[in-house]
């Protein structure tokens, strides 16, 4: 069976508004026990470790997926940070071996009152129609409100 090869290009921006200041929230990004908490997959799922090396050029990555397979990979690299301000990354995601898109990704940060305005803003590529812009929003607002709960739940460590 021959694979038809297509790519759908999109942009997705996202924005929320958290009552914890800039400086907490960018933190949350940036400190590997706090983003392991929030940067995760659906309750079900079976985690693998997840590595945060945060620096311009580190990498992130993370994997996980139901028991019964597949493994869904997240495989990111940095290449801008400004504490408290933005985070620009580009990541690649994978089911088992398939790389289904590779996106640009940027996070801003501001004040808003005593709170954080956070600007979510995503451009990618979704490869062979194995993943859509339509279904990362939702995984990215879903890790969006897990944030939320670590903020509201967790001390800064």
């Amino acid at each position: 069976m021959k694979i038809v090869h297509s790519t759908d290009h999109a942009t997705f921006v996202i924005e929320r508004t958290y009552a914890a200041p800039v400086a907490r929230v960018f933190q949350s990004w940036a400190d590997p026990a706090q983003k392991t908490r929030w940067f995760v997959g659906p309750d079900e799922w079976v985690k693998q470790k997840h590595e945060l090396d945060f620096r311009i050029g580190g990498r992130e990555t993370v994997a996980g997926g139901q028991k019964e397979g597949p493994v869904h990979a997240y495989d990111a690299r940095y290449h801008d940070i400004v504490p408290n301000e933005r985070i620009v990354l580009t990541y690649d995601m994978y089911v088992d071996e398939q790389r289904i898109s590779v996106s640009l990704a940027t996070v801003t940060f501001t004040p808003k009152g005593t709170g954080t305005r956070l600007l979510y803003t995503e451009q990618g590529v979704f490869l062979d129609g194995t993943d859509s812009s339509k279904s990362r929003e939702i995984g990215t607002r879903d890790l969006l409100d897990n944030l939320e709960r670590e903020l509201t739940t967790e001390t800064p460590s």
